[in-house]
């Protein structure tokens, strides 16, 4: 009996530990199991076109079409693509650890963008369509500055890397209707992005990578 007791209070000590502990606490303790999960979240210009090169990749668990950076709260598609919010267009990826890392999400990021482009990406213009790498925690900062410096010595640019490094704010997740929209509507989504430019530009800079 009295083992039963001691097994019960321990149980209960545990379970407050969980409960009042603090939110990044909260997920390392979520994430100590087999399957450990991280998010990443990248702004690279429209959505749709973001998407597809991440949502391939074995390891990722989700990827979320959002907006983030800006000051309004809860903001709708129409809000931020008038530009009038501070809002950038960006993914949400979730992810496991063990199959991927950050640093290969950094790699597929760099080779879907324009990074020297601060006006936009490519047919879309306006700052709520610029390139951004938004941090989660100080390692993915450090990382992320280390591949953006790796990147501007490679010479593969003859003009400055100008897409921004900063944390990660609020992420409000897109309308329905814009989630896996290249799944949804093939034909208008492929005459998008071949109307965009994106992939001429992807193979001039990284041929057939």
């Amino acid at each position: 009996m009295k083992t039963f007791f001691r097994i019960v209070a321990c149980l209960t000590i545990v379970a407050v530990t969980i409960v009042t502990a603090p939110a990044d606490d909260k997920n390392e303790i979520l994430k100590t199991g087999q399957n450990k999960t991280a998010k990443a979240i990248f702004a690279g210009g429209c959505f749709w076109c973001m998407e597809p090169p991440f949502e391939k990749l074995d390891g990722v668990y989700s990827v979320v079409s959002g907006y983030i950076g800006g000051q309004t709260e809860k903001p709708t598609y129409d809000e931020v693509s008038s530009g009038g919010t501070g809002h950038a267009e960006a993914i949400e990826i979730t992810y496991d650890t063990n199959k991927v890392t950050y640093a290969q999400l950094l790699e597929v990021f760099w080779m879907n963008v324009d990074p020297t482009d601060e006006g936009g990406q490519f047919v879309d213009r306006g700052n709520q369509y610029r390139t951004g790498i938004f941090y989660l925690n100080e390692k993915q900062k450090h990382q992320a500055q280390v591949s953006k410096d790796k990147l501007q010595d490679s010479g593969r640019y003859n003009k400055p890397i100008v897409t921004e490094i900063v944390a990660a704010t609020t992420f409000y997740p897109a309308e329905n209707y814009h989630q896996d929209y290249y799944e949804k509507n093939p034909v208008r989504y492929k005459f998008y992005r071949y109307q965009s430019g994106r992939d001429s530009y992807i193979k001039r800079i990284w041929g057939e990578n």
